[in-house]
C-alpha cells in the first residue's frame, strides 16, 4: 500500500501510449476499432482525449470492458496497455 494518497492516473500518457502501439501496426482508427469491436468515434476519443458529444466537454476515460478489447486486439496484456497510467509514481499496478 501506498504511504500518502494515491496518485491520479495519467491518462494523457494512456492516450499516448495507445496511438504509439496503434502507428507501430500501421492501424487507422477504423481498422483498430474494427478489430476491437468496438466504435470509431469511441476510440477516437480515448486516443484524442476530446468529448464524443462536444469539441468543449471531458472525453470518456473508457471502461475496463473497452480497454480490455483494446488490449486484445492490439496483442498486448490489459496490463502492458494500462501501464502508463500509473508509471513512475511507484506503484505496482
Amino acid at each position: 500500500m501506498p504511504d500518502g494518497p494515491i496518485p491520479d492516473p495519467n491518462f494523457d500518457a494512456l492516450r499516448l501510449h495507445l496511438a504509439r502501439l496503434r502507428a507501430e501496426r500501421g492501424w487507422s482508427f477504423d481498422e483498430l476499432a474494427a478489430r476491437a469491436g468496438i466504435g470509431r468515434a469511441t476510440l477516437v476519443s480515448l486516443e484524442s482525449g476530446r468529448s464524443r458529444a462536444t469539441t468543449d466537454g471531458p472525453a470518456s476515460q473508457g471502461t475496463l470492458a473497452t480497454w480490455w478489447k483494446i488490449a486484445t486486439a492490439l496483442g498486448v496484456s490489459l496490463g502492458e496497455l494500462t501501464r502508463p497510467l500509473y508509471e513512475g509514481t511507484g506503484l505496482d499496478c
